[in-house]
């Protein structure tokens, strides 16, 4: 049988020396070769000019530039791109890029392949766990996004771990992960963001890590028996236990924290609602991100309209708490937020 290749994206610059050594060549081979894919981010054995043909040949046989297969991508009418890709050993992800028009382009990555939250308004929380993305795998989402933009004359110059799975439930491989997009890929740290459920121990722990990341906690519900129907983690750390979390967050870090908010009509995006939230979050240096609800195939409540969302805003206003409706897009591509899911299932394999 023979040996699987070495995925680079696995290989730090030691790595790569320790590989180049066995190939044998000299140490300063591997620091041309980790600017090419890193610095230059280029994702062809071919391109990189100034390593010897007979080296080229042997990484191309012996090597991979990554492990995810693409499976598939799709082009919103607004310009979002969505791409579903095949894991090594078979499950399926997702990742999201999305421009705008003041140049920022924007990945939206995967932590995990499904999500063990089972948020009842989330396509992939309604798919179940599957496993957890290894650190070069979750990597690789932004690197190739990284790579493809740089093509182009254009730079990924922000990215949300907002994707498929609860980053937290993976805390180590994410947080490596996101080190790496600062350290190889130049994206600053207050240009990333991590998204949680809630994971309170995973709060406290992240706030000591020393990162200027941003944190953005799913919210959704301001009293502990409609948060926890709608998240059952809530049955786990309520809500009293997670503002706590992010009160002291904030103190150790001195940074915001940002909320996210789907606004499910008639569920909780009435100006009553609005109220509960400025009290539970009052005195915490904090953002709500208001979002209409994504629709999704398993969950039939329906995004708000314009005027409710409108009243929320200035609701959490008068609590002195800053908040905006955040556009909605992807929406015609299942891309948006909670959405990411029902496009692996047209695809996936029959067992």
């Amino acid at each position: 049988m023979s040996e699987a290749p070495t995925n680079l994206l696995d290989l730090d610059l030691d790595g790569l020396k320790s590989l180049l050594k066995e190939l044998g060549q000299p140490a300063f081979r591997a620091k041309q070769l980790h600017s090419w894919i890193y610095e230059r981010g280029v994702s062809s054995f071919d391109d990189m000019s100034n390593l010897p043909k007979d080296l080229r040949a042997k990484l191309a046989e012996r090597t991979t530039l990554g492990a995810l297969s693409t499976v598939v991508g799709q082009t919103s009418k607004d310009g979002t791109h969505k791409r579903l890709y095949r894991l090594a050993d078979g499950p399926l992800i997702e990742s999201v890029l999305m421009p705008y028009n003041d140049g920022r382009r924007t990945a939206c990555i995967s932590s995990q392949a499904g999500c063990a939250m089972g948020c009842v308004f989330c396509a992939t929380g309604q798919m179940g766990f599957q496993r957890n993305l290894t650190e070069a795998e979750i990597y690789e989402q932004a690197w190739r996004f990284h790579t493809e933009l740089k093509d182009k004359g254009e730079r990924l110059s922000n990215v949300v771990m907002m994707g498929m799975g609860e980053p937290f439930h993976n805390y180590d491989n994410t947080i490596a992960a996101v080190r790496r997009m600062m350290s190889e890929l130049g994206i600053g740290a207050r240009r990333i963001t991590i998204s949680t459920v809630g994971l309170v121990p995973a709060i406290q722990r992240f706030a000591k890590e020393g990162l200027q990341v941003g944190l953005a906690i799913s919210l959704h519900a301001a009293t502990n028996d409609i948060r926890s129907a709608l998240m059952p983690v809530n049955r786990k750390y309520d809500l009293q236990e997670l503002v706590g979390a992010c009160h002291a967050y904030v103190e150790a870090t001195g940074r915001r924290v940002t909320f996210e908010w789907a606004l499910i009509a008639g569920e909780n995006d009435s100006a009553r609602e609005a109220h509960r939230v400025g009290r539970l979050l009052k005195g915490l240096n904090c953002h709500v991100n208001l979002i209409p609800l994504n629709p999704t195939a398993s969950y039939e409540g329906e995004p708000t309209n314009d005027v409710n969302a409108a009243i929320f805003v200035e609701t959490l206003g008068m609590h002195h708490i800053s908040a905006t409706v955040r556009v909605r897009r992807g929406i015609d591509i299942d891309a948006g937020c909670g959405q990411l899911r029902d496009r692996v299932e047209e695809v996936q394999p029959s067992s």
